[in-house]
């Protein structure tokens, strides 16, 4: 068996993972960015083996609610709702990305990292 592979394997299905919820407390985009907490650092341990891992890749390191998914194998769905709890108990700070309220302010922020990337 590889290190840090999960000995339950498929044995234990999504649902029972967020005790059958499906929704997360808030909604959360797939790029905002996570960081954990000091409080997450202390007490991660303490919230079960997969809010400790989502703290562990989050310490010290900005993630994408998307590389959080990646990263632990669950699946996107799962990871949000774990994501949202996290962040409702203190565990994870939550950073939103700037909203858009119309195609042209996306576009905008497109063109300049396009931009910045060809001056690269």
């Amino acid at each position: 068996m590889e290190a840090g592979q999960d000995p339950r394997g498929a044995l234990v299905r999504p649902y029972a993972v967020t005790r059958g919820r499906t929704e997360p407390q808030r909604d959360i985009a797939l790029e905002a960015i996570l960081l954990c907490t000091g409080r997450g650092q202390q007490e991660a341990r303490f919230a079960g083996r997969d809010k400790h891992v989502i703290a562990s890749i989050c310490d010290g390191r900005a993630q994408s609610l998307a590389e959080i998914a990646a990263y632990t194998r669950l699946p996107l769905g799962v990871a949000r709702v774990l994501v949202a709890d996290m962040v409702a108990e203190g565990l994870l700070a939550l950073h939103e990305v700037m909203g858009f309220e119309d195609a042209d302010g996306r576009m905008e922020v497109l063109e300049r990292v396009l931009s910045g990337l060809r001056r690269l």
